[in-house]
Formats: structure tokens, C-alpha cells, sequence
């Protein structure tokens, strides 16, 4: 059975067709999903699909794009959620280097703040991480983010990064882009990191793997990521199926 760490089945590109979406899911193993709220639409709305689907649980939190937008109302918010049994980390937080919305020293300060509150409420925290590694170590380091660790979501870093993340408690989640012919650093990191350091997640609609490359994400696909992994590793996909399973049920504290 499959654990997709990471999708947003509350985006709008699953308006038309969710059901036949999450029936998918379940046809090709998939026993849990983690939804990921990211701002006010996002998290009502993984927080609805909690309420109406006994597999699915969520992720609250800011994502550093809209990091200009987020009030201290939104974050008292995050921090009532965090007691809903079904939410079981904070994020997705972080740093996005690439798009320009959110000054960088404000994506700073309520990355800090999220990860405080994380240590408040003693849920782990999802990491987003875009042209911002150094920075996002370091910030990690500063805060004792290690104390709740969490998830380096969608790893793009080196295999040394993901060392130094490992060692700070955080797991390494791979998704689509291992499946990619010219991804050489995810595969290398599938290839160092240990199985009972690895998720798997989709981050649907995003990032679908070959062969879907280019089209709409879903969890059925998480399939695919782990069938890559378990070749690269030269260990059966059910090992991989299981261990990552295990792996996020331990640190949602899912039973």
C-alpha cells in the first residue's frame, strides 16, 4: 500500500473529477493521502476533505510565495487546526527564491514563526524549498527545527544536502521528478538515502511522472515513483511500498 505524503487534491484542477480522482487512488494501493493547505482556500478546503474521507488527513500552513499575505490571525488560525486529530504536520513552509512575490527577509520571519509554532504544538513541519537550500539549512539549524523534524518535500538537493537534512530528522520525500530521464540528483539520492529515511508523494497536480510528464498530476501515480525507486535501489516495489508507508504513519503518528 502506497502513502502519498504530499498532493493537493484541493486545487482547482480536480473540480470536475475528485471522486473518480480518489477512486483511482485507492484502485492502485494508495492507503493514505496527506492534503496540503497552503493559504485560507487551500486549507478549508483540505480540511473539508478530512472531514469526508476517513484516509485522507492534512498539512496546514503558509507557503513562503504568499508569505506577504499571512497575518498573525491566520497564524493563531494554523495553530488552532493543529489540535484537529486529522492534521498531522504543519506546512507547507519554507523559502521560494524563484518567484518574487514575498520579500525574502518576510518569507524568513514567518518561516521562523511556523516552525516555532511546530515546536508549540509538537507536529512535524513540510518543507518547500526553491533556489533557497542554503538559506532554508540554515534557518532549520538556527530554530532547532530537528526537535519536530519533518519532511524535505519534493528533494531536488544534492545527495550531501540530504545527508546534512537526514541527520537535522528530516525524511526525504521523492516524487515525479526521479521518474525523469535527465534527473540525475534525485536518483542519486534515491540510490544514498536509506529506505527508512524515504516518502514518496505526488505533489498532484504538479510534477506528474514519466510517462505522464507534462499532464495533471494524481495520487494513482505515486505508484510510479516508487516503482523507480525500488529499481534503483534493486529492491522489490512492495519493499519500497512498505517501508515509505511505515516511515510517514511514524512520523504523522497515524496508527
Amino acid at each position: 500500500m502506497f502513502f502519498d505524503t504530499h498532493a493537493h487534491l484541493n486545487a482547482e484542477q480536480y473540480n470536475e473529477d475528485l471522486k473518480e480522482v480518489i477512486d483511482r487512488a485507492l484502485s492502485e494501493g494508495v492507503s493514505n493521502i496527506v492534503v496540503v493547505g497552503f493559504d485560507r482556500p487551500t486549507i478549508e478546503k483540505a480540511m473539508e476533505l478530512t472531514e469526508k474521507y476517513e484516509f485522507i488527513y492534512a498539512s496546514v500552513g503558509w507557503h513562503p510565495v504568499d508569505a506577504i499575505d499571512m497575518t498573525e490571525e491566520d497564524l493563531q488560525w494554523i495553530e488552532e487546526l493543529s489540535q484537529h486529530p486529522k492534521v498531522v504536520a504543519l506546512g507547507e513552509m519554507g523559502l521560494d527564491y524563484y518567484w518574487d512575490k514575498s520579500p525574502k527577509d518576510i518569507q524568513k520571519e514567518v518561516f521562523r514563526k511556523q516552525i516555532r509554532l511546530a515546536k508549540k504544538v509538537k507536529l512535524p513541519i513540510v518543507i518547500h524549498n526553491r533556489d533557497a537550500t542554503a538559506d532554508i539549512v540554515e534557518i532549520l539549524k538556527e530554530e532547532g527545527a530537528g526537535e519536530v523534524g519533518g519532511i524535505m518535500h519534493c528533494f531536488s538537493g544534492s545527495p550531501e544536502t540530504a545527508k546534512e537534512c537526514v541527520d537535522m530528522n528530516f525524511y526525504i520525500s521523492l516524487g515525479g521528478p526521479v521518474t525523469f530521464k535527465n534527473a540525475k540528483k534525485p536518483k542519486e539520492v534515491a540510490d544514498v538515502i536509506p529506505l527508512e529515511k524515504l516518502l514518496i508523494e505526488t505533489d498532484c497536480p504538479y510534477l506528474a511522472p514519466h510517462p505522464f510528464r507534462g499532464k495533471r498530476n494524481e495520487p494513482s501515480y505515486v505508484k510510479l515513483v516508487a516503482e523507480q525507486i525500488a529499481e534503483i535501489k534493486g529492491v522489490s516495489v512492495e519493499e519500497v511500498a512498505s517501508a515509505t508507508t511505515e516511515n510517514a504513519k511514524k512520523l504523522f503518528g497515524i496508527n
